[in-house]
């Protein structure tokens, strides 16, 4: 998978986990909506995961995970995207 189609993927998971969050915010009980969020939110950490491996860090938190930060070493992620 390249850079746009994680970016895209991983903004469909955010999508469909703020979704899930107002909607388990209303009817906390739903065990059903609470598997749901659970599972995109597994999927969405795995594709932030993987974009971060192989194109860096997708967001400065990403880049602070080793001895210095590297948010500044590469283009931004929307910035890779732009040409």
């Amino acid at each position: 998978m390249n850079a746009d189609n994680l970016i895209k993927a991983i903004q469909m998971y955010d999508f469909y986990l703020l979704d899930l969050h107002l909607y388990l915010d209303t009817h906390p009980n739903d065990r059903e909506a609470l598997e749901l969020f659970r599972q995109y939110n597994a999927l969405r950490s795995e594709a932030g995961r993987v974009y971060t491996e192989r194109f860096g860090p997708l967001t400065a938190a990403d880049a602070a995970s080793g001895e210095r930060f590297t948010w500044v070493d590469a283009p931004w992620p929307w910035e890779r995207s732009a040409g």
